[in-house]
């Protein structure tokens, strides 16, 4: 016995919507009258692909890939989640509450059709929905993978009505169900440009029309080979200056005394020595992010080089705070504090990256990162510390410049830079190290169980650590010295960032 809802023309209805029904089944019929040049080898096997939105998903990947920098990881996301509201709306509600059959399909030619006809009703459009919603979570984000996603999208929709499985008025109810799907995304997790500007406090920092009176220290390893090139055609009169990792520390202080503000291009390690250097001389800081993750460039707004290059020629800066460890009495004799941008750690974080510095030449970064967390996490022993007075066994010490919002699995952003907190969590030694570092991360902060805590503090007193321990900072690793006071100072670096964010 045939599906009920399957391939029948709908009844026609009285006045107003006797006539859309008519002009919807006209258009229709249009459609499936006229020849379309180049779409029987295209829009059948298209609409096939976006079943069940895998066509999205490999989409999503691409723009994850392809795409340089978190906007569009965050884009290929925001566009994944907004095809998942659509898509449960459309099955939960829109196809239950308006039982439309579907066309006939008497009128389209064979070669158009789908090999396999859809047995669900007919109306909204559930491809259209998945295809409006995914293109507009992106759009929101990042305008660019927005509009590069806008064609496949609108190729999916009219799919629909070329294979002759929808009725145009179900495909533009799908498109509207869509972008009202990313709407409701965004109003649950706003977009960046929605977000409180990072680092509330304004700051005076010269306006560098052009980059003039601006030196740029640029980390060779950092970037393409073509990075500093592209720094000169941003900022034409700024010097750009090419070094090499082990050359950083000299070049930063002469750069800093030469001009009047300091630039830096690398990783977030390059830019946590750039800023103790920039504090030192009193000048602002522009930072061209150029490393892999860009945590603190990121959490400050700052995305792409013509970001900061925006800001650096209208002089807009803020202040941010600094982390900084400062050595017990009898510590490393005559050093001064050290500081950190974004986190500070103790525990298995450390061990783990340097094993993964040892191995990544070899195998590669991701790979290495994994292996590495599996012998840590299978071989390793807590940490024996005092922390604020108490002597205890630790996985894991992670102290953050500023608080984290808890993004998934792991810490993930920081809304101010400027907030005069530190974000503590500590996870307790026992059994199951893996399970409790996750528990941990899931907590997020003010937390508090026999597996962790977690903490806003000003300031944290770690005693009691064996020689050898190692530490970590932005990515850097250093023995630890026997105690430290890990506290920060307070909007101690002024750096360039755009009053608007994009």
């Amino acid at each position: 016995m045939p599906y009920p809802y399957v391939q029948r023309n709908p009844p026609s209805r009285p006045g107003v919507p006797g006539l859309f029904s008519r002009w919807d089944r006209q258009l229709f019929d249009t459609v499936a009258a006229r020849r379309w040049p180049g779409a029987e080898p295209v829009l059948p096997k298209l609409s096939r692909a976006a079943d069940h939105g895998v066509l999205w998903f490999g989409v999503a990947a691409g723009i994850a890939v392809l795409g340089s920098g978190a906007r569009a990881r965050r884009a290929a996301v925001r566009g994944v989640a907004s095809l998942a509201v659509a898509s449960a709306v459309v099955n939960t509600v829109g196809k239950r509450s308006v039982r439309r059959a579907r066309p006939l399909i008497d009128a389209v030619p064979v070669i158009r059709q789908l090999k396999r006809q859809p047995f669900t009703t007919s109306f909204p459009s559930g491809h259209a929905a998945s295809a409006a919603a995914f293109t507009t979570g992106v759009a929101l984000e990042s305008g660019r993978w927005g509009a590069a996603a806008a064609p496949v999208a609108a190729s999916v929709a009219f799919s629909r009505v070329y294979t002759g499985v929808h009725y145009p008025s179900d495909v533009l109810a799908g498109l509207t169900l869509g972008v009202g799907a990313a709407f409701v995304v965004r109003a649950l997790a706003p977009t960046r440009s929605q977000l409180p500007p990072p680092g509330r406090v304004r700051a005076d920092a010269p306006a560098l029309p052009g980059g003039e009176g601006l030196v740029i220290v640029a980390n060779r390893s950092a970037g393409s080979a073509d990075s500093a090139a592209a720094l000169r055609a941003a900022l034409p009169l700024a010097e750009v200056v090419e070094c090499g990792p082990d050359e950083l520390g000299a070049e930063l202080a002469n750069a800093a005394e030469r001009g009047r503000a300091l630039g830096v291009f690398g990783g977030d390690g390059t830019i946590n020595g750039a800023a103790a250097v920039a504090v030192e001389h009193g000048v602002p800081l522009a930072v061209f992010p150029g490393g892999t993750f860009n945590h603190f460039a990121y959490d400050l707004g700052v995305e792409t080089v013509q970001d900061t290059c925006r800001a650096v020629g209208a002089g807009e800066a803020v202040r941010v705070d600094l982390g900084r460890f400062t050595p017990g009495p009898g510590d490393r004799a005559g050093a001064g504090p050290g500081y950190f941008l974004n986190t500070f750690s103790l525990g298995v974080y450390p061990e783990l990256v340097s094993i993964r510095e040892r191995w990544s030449p070899r195998i590669g970064g991701w790979p290495a990162g994994v292996l590495a967390a599996a012998r840590v996490l299978r071989h390793g022993r807590p940490l024996e510390a005092g922390v604020q007075g108490r002597r205890r066994p630790m996985w894991l010490l992670f102290a953050g410049n500023g608080v984290y919002q808890p993004m998934g699995p792991t810490p993930g952003h920081r809304l101010d830079l400027a907030d005069g907190l530190l974000d503590v969590r500590v996870v307790h030694g026992g059994r199951g190290p893996g399970l409790r570092l996750l528990a941990a991360a899931l907590a997020g902060p003010l937390s508090r169980s026999p597996v962790h805590a977690a903490e806003r503090l000003h300031r944290l007193r770690i005693t009691g650590l064996a020689p050898g321990t190692p530490m970590a900072y932005d990515g850097e690793v250093i023995e630890a010295p026997r105690e430290l006071t890990v506290d920060k100072a307070l909007g101690a670096l002024t750096v360039y960032r755009p009053q608007r964010l994009r």
